[in-house]
């Protein structure tokens, strides 16, 4: 059973920061690609930023590359996603995901998610 728990959203003012983590159970998450997505109202699920399967390298979303960062702790178990520099457009709910797979921007793909958290940017 794998669980994906994130914490860490809220309310910031615009160019303001937030820290998301993912603690995960169930796989050991340095063996797989982990991933964030985020859903804003009446939007899709899009691709926000992940690890390679090697955890070697990692991806972003043009919107965010260079403003979020993508790391983890393999001794927590844990995923985390550092926000700087917020924007309103960053508003959403944001999710964590695992995929067994090889591909990691593609949300259908993964096949763990976990129940969100709301980031919410005002200007």
């Amino acid at each position: 059973q794998v669980q994906l728990v994130e914490s860490g959203g809220g309310l910031v003012q615009a160019g303001g920061s937030l820290r998301l983590s993912c603690a995960a159970s169930g796989r050991t998450i340095s063996n797989y690609i982990m991933g964030w997505f985020r859903q804003a109202p009446g939007k899709e699920r899009e691709f926000v930023a992940a690890f390679s399967w090697s955890g070697s390298s990692t991806y972003y979303a043009d919107s965010v590359k260079g403003r979020f960062t993508i790391s983890r702790d393999n001794a927590k178990n844990t995923v985390y996603l550092q926000m700087n520099s917020l924007k309103p457009e960053d508003t959403a709910v944001y999710y964590c995901a695992l995929t067994t797979g090889v591909a990691p921007k593609r949300a259908p793909l993964y096949d763990y998610w976990g129940q969100g958290t709301q980031v919410t940017v005002s200007s």
